[in-house]
């Protein structure tokens, strides 16, 4: 599978001073406890879902941490490349251990990505669903790329700010057809296999968008109750699709589909560089980047009329 055609790095570079304040003194790497705390303020865990599994999933919070890699799955080849780097941490948005297990054997995928994470000691944090909902999350993002305005949640947080909550919904500065507003979606999400699902005239006129990273085909009721043009989302499934299509009032709100896997993409450079901004206000010098594997599940898709 090929990588991301997109590195980015947060924070301070190798051997650079991550206090940049010109005192002369020679900033320390914080401790994974410190970097904790300051995910928590990024991230409240109190906003993450109740089915939700955030947090610290391998790791000693004393160990020291001077690399941080930022990626969407805990996958192995993700997991093979933190340690290439050298982090001391990978930062996944999501969960490597969602639902229970009894056992975490190395005879399967999930036991050696945890035996290989203790095994070279590279700590393994979970920011999911809390980085959906925070201010600057995986929808915030989205929404900042396409230029939306008036944004708001959604659905708001039950323990959060106003402007917290899962998915947004905002207003383009201009009115744009269909077809223009996919293509502009289309631009800018890393390239994947599976591209961009459209329903809708494609010369239909959108000004009102309701959007949401990930998966959000549990969010119709809210996004008919936005009074949105259209939806943006990952992974609609056919049965929800449709019956939403079928409910449509004056045929919207249009569907696009795109990429799970390239929806949450987007919000890695901006976390990066949030968290990088945190520690080094602490005076803490850490080498932070985005993860240049891309973990979405599919190779190559046949359509019609195509090679």
């Amino acid at each position: 599978m090929e990588p991301v055609n997109t590195d980015v790095s947060a924070g301070p570079t190798e051997g650079t001073n991550g206090a940049g304040d010109g005192s002369g003194e020679t900033p320390e790497a914080p401790t994974l406890g410190m970097i904790l705390l300051a995910v928590e303020e990024l991230w409240p865990e109190s906003l993450a879902e109740d089915w939700d599994e955030v947090g610290l999933v391998v790791g000693r919070p004393a160990a020291e941490v001077h690399r941080i890699l930022f990626a969407v799955d805990p996958t192995l080849e993700v997991i093979e490349e933190a340690i290439d780097y050298g982090a001391e941490l990978l930062i996944t948005h999501h969960p490597l251990l969602l639902k229970g297990v009894t056992s975490v054997a190395a005879t399967t995928a999930k036991g050696r990505a945890v035996h290989r994470l203790i095994e070279s000691g590279t700590g393994l944090l979970t920011v999911h669903t809390n980085g959906d909902s925070a201010v600057g999350g995986v929808s915030d993002v989205l929404a900042d790329a396409l230029g939306l305005q008036n944004v708001a949640p959604l659905t708001p947080a039950a323990n959060g700010l106003p402007e917290e909550g899962i998915g947004r919904v905002g207003d383009l500065a201009e009115v744009q057809t269909l077809g223009d507003f996919a293509a502009r979606v289309f631009g800018i999400l890393p390239s994947v296999a599976g591209g961009v699902r459209v329903s809708g005239d494609r010369d239909g006129l959108v000004r009102r968008v309701a959007l949401c990273g990930g998966a959000g085909d549990s969010l119709f009721g809210e996004v008919r109750a936005s009074n949105a043009d259209v939806f943006l989302t990952a992974d609609l499934r056919h049965h929800p699709a449709s019956e939403a299509r079928e409910a449509a009032v004056n045929d919207r709100p249009y569907l696009i589909d795109v990429s799970h896997f390239a929806s949450e993409w987007l919000w890695l450079p901006a976390a990066a560089e949030a968290l990088g901004n945190v520690l080094n206000d602490q005076g803490h010098d850490v080498d932070i980047r985005v993860s240049t594997t891309n973990s979405d599940p599919w190779d190559f898709i046949l359509t019609p009329g195509g090679d």
